[in-house]
């Protein structure tokens, strides 16, 4: 009788207005919140070794570095975030003299990096700023909410001169700690001092302080130098990274005080930061959560973006003070459906778009232009999309002797192939749309980037209306012919030209792909060999030179032209040096451009310079430019100041939410479909009177 009253009773359960399907507590409704997910957890959350995206996304919003990107200004540039100002840049010669802004780079020998931080500025609450926490016994002690008390401090440079240090710390894996020691003063003899240190004294704490490092000087409270080597514009992008955030030391001893690392309570797992938010909940297997930062009082909204963003509404919070949400939600989602569904719903604020929901989500026009499908504008769902700081590429091995060389015959067959191999119909069909055709390594959204007739590849496109249009077939074939291999046959061998396309892409998943690639080729008749083999096996071949063209990809490190260039640049050739220049191309103009345009800022005569690369690079072809992709993110109609960037780790502090309009829009779409219960309830009861009536009966008949 009691399962009979619940399920008579479901249907009056139904009419309270509560959401069945609700994953949050009622408790949360109306509050400052976002809501989003993660599929896996963060492996460090140190600042000193975190190094991947899904790291970053949480550490860009606990730790504050001296720079960040703009938010809303395009093309990316750096400005001010824990800084108060841009930093001054002084350069010296050998004997550390003075030299003018305009010296130069040969004769700069240093360059002194000067910052000043905002006073005032402090961390979220933690129990590391509180002495008396590290008289606690070890075994008192099984998760940070232990401690009771916990208070704050002002940052000082000295915190960011001390994470300096921890970047060669001997007990720390940090990925950047070789490329530093080229570049920071001293660093790397200061790794080799720290080693020692650390093996004279395995057992005890390694306090940095000890040890001087050259090329860091704390000047006062506010204010630290940063001494590198040479001219190097680009190491202003790495102050926009969290390595360079500050920490205090009282941080590393609390965390190395006995039984915390045991008990996971470690600065990879609970991290301590200056920023807008501080890291509440870490549960890996269920969610994680970001809370405002009490003490977060440095930074406002931009009050200036580029053309259009005050009517598309992006300056409507100029001024405000950051972050505009109280706390950030991550959920862990481990399959694309149900985070889809749950969007759908209205319990994730925005969503990636998968290749199973994209035709319900998008509808790509005539013109080529993505925009929302016609179910998601009736839910008031916006579209953002942006073209990725990366390029896929397809490269030729310039070593060789059929693809490779600088002679004219090469250089046809690479661009005779480059107009047969259509990556806008590969886009199309393989990426849903999400990319445009790449003229270059540069993607847009980076310096020496344009748009414009004046930015296509000639050598592969016509303008047309101010925009690419792909050469034709006939053109390739005539290219082809001038190359030597008239129908795909080699003239002064009579043998069909064959070429090798080493991959790593295996599986049925892939076929399509391949298959088409060989079509490509097909239109001028030649032979194209897939040569499928699993990863470090491709790895081996390409650091060898054992390929003829090859496909690969690159995302920026920083938004910076020289990150792109360096791919091609011969003293970087892979087989011979080592290095990322995979295709083992090697100009000498180009080279001499690449050393020349690489230590310049950014201006017109820098811009001269890389077009002249890029001219010379479109004319030797030793790429098929393959394409950038775009990314593409749906959003909630009441998810406010949601502009693309690419860049910036640190943009959820810039998002509003609408909470009441978000509320009542959840139940609008999730209220349940009650006549089902009702009709189930309807037939319980009849079977409940049929069994009692037979029950009846049988008493009766006794």
């Amino acid at each position: 009788m009691r399962v009979l009253w619940i399920m008579l009773l479901m249907p009056l359960a139904a009419c309270d207005g509560s959401l069945w399907n609700n994953p949050y507590p009622a408790s949360d409704d109306g509050k400052s919140i976002l809501y989003t997910a993660f599929t896996e957890r963060p492996k460090h959350l140190d600042p000193a070794q975190a190094y991947s995206e899904n790291e970053y996304e949480f550490l860009a919003l606990i730790y504050s570095p001296p720079l960040q990107y703009h938010y809303l200004k395009r093309p990316y540039q750096l400005s001010p975030l824990a800084a108060s100002a841009l930093p001054k840049v002084t350069y010296l010669d050998k004997s550390r003299h003075p030299l003018p802004d305009k010296a130069a780079a040969e004769r700069i020998a240093y360059s002194v990096y000067e910052i000043r931080i905002k006073p005032g500025m402090r961390y979220q609450p933690h129990p590391a700023f509180v002495p008396a926490n590290y008289m606690r016994k070890p075994g008192s002690i099984a998760a940070l909410g232990d401690f009771a008390d916990t208070a704050t401090r002002t940052v000082t440079a000295a915190d960011y001169a001390y994470q300096i240090k921890r970047l060669v710390h001997p007990r720390l894996h940090t990925p950047i700690a070789g490329v530093m020691s080229e570049y920071i003063v001293g660093l790397k003899d200061y790794a080799a001092t720290l080693q020692a240190a650390a093996k004279a004294h395995p057992d005890e704490f390694l306090d940095l302080n000890r040890y001087p490092l050259p090329g860091v000087e704390v000047v006062d409270t506010t204010t630290y130098r940063i001494t590198i080597n040479g001219k190097y514009p680009q190491f202003a992008y790495w102050l926009a990274m969290p390595f360079f955030s500050p920490l205090p030391q009282e941080v590393e001893r609390f965390y190395a005080l006995p039984g915390m690392k045991e008990r996971n309570l470690t600065l990879d797992w609970w991290p301590v930061g200056s920023g807008p938010y501080y890291l509440s909940e870490n549960d890996p297997n269920r969610r994680m959560v970001l809370m405002k930062n009490p003490y977060y009082d440095s930074e406002t909204y931009p009050a200036e973006g580029e053309g259009g963003d005050a009517a598309a509404g992006f300056l409507a919070d100029a001024g405000k003070p950051l972050p505009l949400i109280d706390s950030i939600v991550f959920s862990l989602e481990k399959e694309t459906i149900p985070y889809w569904n749950k969007f759908l719903q209205g319990y994730y604020d925005a969503s990636a778009i998968s290749s199973d929901s994209f035709d319900q989500a998008v509808a790509v026009g005539v013109s080529g232009e993505a925009t929302v499908s016609e179910a998601m504008k009736a839910q008031g769902i916006v579209l953002d999309t942006a073209v990725s700081t990366s390029t896929m590429y397809t490269g030729f091995n310039l070593l060789d002797p059929v693809t490779g060389g600088n002679t004219e015959r090469a250089r046809k067959l690479r661009r005779a192939i480059a107009i047969a191999v259509d990556f806008e119909e590969f886009v199309s069909i393989f990426a849903n749309g999400r990319g445009i055709s790449a003229q270059s390594p540069i993607p847009p959204g980076i310096f020496g980037h344009r748009e414009g007739c004046e930015g296509i590849n000639h050598y592969v496109y016509d303008c047309v209306k101010g925009a690419p249009e792909r050469k034709s077939i006939a053109e390739a074939k005539r290219l082809l012919d001038e190359a030597g291999y008239p129908g795909g046959v080699d003239v002064r061998t009579g043998q069909p030209l064959v070429i090798h396309f080493d991959t790593t892409a295996t599986g049925m998943g892939n076929k399509s792909r391949l298959d088409w690639l060989r079509k490509q080729f097909d239109k001028l008749g030649v032979q194209l060999d897939i040569r499928s083999t699993d990863y470090n096996r491709f790895q081996d071949k390409i650091r060898r030179g054992d390929t003829q063209m090859f496909f690969y990809g690159w995302n920026a490190d920083y938004p910076d032209p020289e990150n792109f260039f360096f791919l091609l640049h011969g003293p970087q050739a892979k087989v011979a040096k080592g290095g990322e220049n995979a295709s083992n191309y090697s100009d000498p103009e180009f080279d001499r451009l690449f050393e020349q345009m690489k230590n310049m800022d950014n201006g017109p005569a820098r811009q001269a310079i890389i077009d002249r690369m890029l001219e010379t690079l479109r004319r030797d072809s030793p790429w098929l430019w393959g394409y950038h992709p775009k990314n593409y993110v749906l959003r909630q109609g009441w998810l406010h100041n949601v502009k693309p960037n690419i860049m910036a780790n640190n943009k959820l502090k810039y998002w509003r939410v609408e909470a009441a309009q978000r509320d009542r829009l959840r139940r609008e779409w999730n209220q349940p479909v009650r006549w089902p219960l009702w009709l189930g309830a309807a037939l319980v009861l009849l079977f409940a009177l049929w069994i009692w009536r037979v029950l009846q009966k049988r008493e009766q008949g006794r």
